[in-house]
């Protein structure tokens, strides 16, 4: 779905398990940038942000909604995990975004009634 998947040592550290092979560890290419957005963000968002302004095409993965309005603010592409789940159904790669909702509902993930109507209208469910 998604060319290469590539992350810095920041989100590497929140995630806090082995990374799958698929995902590349990238240093980020001008840490004065990611400095600047810790003063607005948390250091996995502000790290993803800081790579992605280095990175031609990119497409960012953003759930916090501050995170989202800088990013777009700098110009940048960037989708939520709920993107990345409907475009995934619509693809054909997963039969349904039910299950993986319920999943991240149990995680911990939170979304409201009204958000995960959207997110199943848009799956054609």
């Amino acid at each position: 779905m998604y060319g290469k998947i590539i992350i810095t040592v920041e989100i590497a550290g929140e995630f806090g398990e082995t990374l799958p092979s698929q995902i590349a560890l990238r240093e980020v290419n001008d840490p004065d940038n990611q400095r600047l957005l810790e003063l607005h963000l948390d250091k996995g968002e502000a790290s993803a942000i800081a790579l992605a302004m280095g990175i031609s095409d990119s497409k960012l993965i953003l759930d916090d909604a501050k995170a989202r309005e800088i990013a777009r603010q700098l110009g940048l592409t960037y989708t939520g995990t709920l993107g990345v789940v409907v475009s995934a159904k619509l693809r054909g790669i997963i039969p349904s975004i039910k299950p993986i909702l319920n999943k991240m509902s149990q995680a911990g993930f939170w979304l409201s009634e009204e958000m995960e109507a959207q997110a199943l209208a848009l799956a054609r469910e």
